[in-house]
């Protein structure tokens, strides 16, 4: 019954596992206090969306609010990680980019 969310829940867990290995990655930085930002809003971000994927999964009645949060939390930290130039920090900005997208056409 879930497959109709089926692609939003692969961007979700997508995202999850860019965020978390951006966080890994980020925490090697030369300069560890110009990456805390990107660090906590990749930690966020992976919570939510594995949280969302989970309720897709689940056919929770509350996928819409969460999948419009999970928007506003995958543009923010792509906004952050895309000020970086390090690859994990670009390919994590890449991954919120498609799960918001993949989240807006959820609440479109």
């Amino acid at each position: 019954m879930h497959s109709e969310h089926q692609d939003c829940i692969d961007a979700c867990y997508q995202c999850a596992i860019a965020c978390e290995h951006c966080a890994a990655s980020c925490l090697n930085e030369d300069d560890l206090a110009m990456m805390r930002a990107c660090i906590k809003l990749d930690v966020q971000c992976s919570a939510l969306c594995r949280l969302v994927a989970q309720f897709m999964t689940l056919e929770s009645d509350y996928i819409m609010p969460l999948c419009r949060i999970c928007v506003d939390v995958c543009r923010a930290c792509a906004e952050e990680c895309g000020k970086h130039q390090h690859a994990h920090c670009q390919q994590c900005a890449q991954a919120c980019r498609t799960c918001a997208q993949a989240c807006l056409q959820m609440v479109a």
